[in-house]
């Protein structure tokens, strides 16, 4: 069973509706004790690190994220902003972010493109993984809607780049950890091959 976290900032609904047109077993969560059988998470993210941060800490799930996915191993995946606040600091209302995995997000710089991204990019993949399984990756384009962008002080947990106006994160792998700034419920039969991989672990 995936949980899919639903809080304030986050689009949980649209992964709902992409996870039901797969048939993926799935619901949405968002409280401690709806975690007992859960065997992966997403976490969708729209908005603001900090917002996404207060929206969690206002749940009181942090702790069980951790105990989920640090100390069990679940697989987990974060989207958008849910990529975002896997590192130890945004940006973005200075925020404080869970700190799983080590950088920093930083903003593109307005003087170079214009922000927020919003559109089509494709993506360069750095690493295999099994979330490119049957992906053609030579033509593996995903929607992007983001004025923020990670910057992980580990290379090795870049899965894939993209680039606007310089290379930037566009996906991460890490152990049981996986995360898209792209948004894959919205990125067409390419996002959705993902988001299967990823219900397929």
């Amino acid at each position: 069973m995936i949980g899919i976290i639903d809080y304030k900032a986050g689009n949980s609904h649209s992964v709902l509706n992409a996870c039901n047109k797969l048939n993926i077993n799935c619901r949405l969560i968002s409280k401690a004790d709806e975690f007992s059988d859960i065997t992966k998470i997403i976490l969708p993210g729209v908005g603001s690190a900090k917002a996404t941060m207060d929206s969690l800490k206002e749940l009181d799930i942090i702790d069980i994220l951790e105990e989920c996915v640090l100390k069990r191993g679940i697989p987990f995946m974060g989207i958008c902003v849910g990529l975002q606040i896997l590192f130890e600091h945004s940006e973005e209302g200075d925020a404080k972010c869970l700190g799983w995995l080590k950088g920093k997000v930083v903003k593109f710089d307005k003087s170079k493109v214009r922000v927020p991204q919003i559109g089509w990019n494709k993506l360069d993949w750095k690493k295999d993984s099994v979330l490119t399984d049957n992906l053609d990756k030579e033509n593996a384009y995903l929607y992007f809607v983001n004025s923020y962008h990670a910057v992980p002080e580990n290379q090795e947990d870049i899965l894939a780049v993209s680039f606007y106006g310089q290379e930037f994160t566009a996906m991460i792998s890490h152990d049981n950890i996986y995360a898209s700034q792209c948004h894959i419920e919205k990125s067409g039969p390419v996002g959705l091959r993902i988001l299967n991989n990823f219900a397929a672990l």
